[in-house]
């Protein structure tokens, strides 16, 4: 619940959203699929900013732009059929998980800063405060939680 007063809006503690905010996208591998996963990424920030009240600072937005782009891009790669994105957020974090047909799971490289490529899985640790990469049924799920601080 919300009060107005005189145009201020005082939120009086029985308006926060009980469920994470959940979005899921479907993505063909097609041209264009990874401008597009980014841009339903900003979609969704901005949803939970405004649902939410999620304090997201410019950092976490790009950090969950990025992870997006590299989860999104292997998944492009790396499978031989469609991918899943889903985001979760509340307003201390947000889960970005991608689902794809290959039950190859994603290879950690020990850093090289000269070696070109392979550097995504090391950009997405080292941004997310947890990653998780496991099997399932149909391929994989890769699952990286971002926290929101606005700092």
């Amino acid at each position: 619940m919300t009060n107005h007063l005189d145009g201020a809006v005082i939120p009086t503690g029985f308006d926060v959203p009980v469920e994470p905010l959940r979005r899921t996208a479907h993505f063909t591998g097609e041209p264009g699929c990874i401008a597009e996963a980014r841009a339903f990424t900003t979609l969704f920030l901005e949803q939970l900013r405004s649902e939410w009240c999620a304090a997201i600072g410019e950092r976490a937005d790009g950090a969950a732009l990025l992870v997006v782009s590299e989860l999104v891009t292997n998944a492009d790669r790396h499978s031989n059929g469609p991918y899943i994105l889903e985001l979760e957020g509340t307003g201390e974090a947000v889960t970005v998980t991608v689902y794809d047909s290959s039950g190859a799971l994603p290879r950690v490289y020990p850093r090289d800063p000269e070696r070109v490529g392979c550097h995504g899985l090391e950009i997405v640790r080292a941004l997310a405060r947890d990653v998780l990469v496991e099997r399932i049924p149909v391929g994989k799920r890769v699952r990286a939680v971002l926290g929101l601080d606005a700092g």
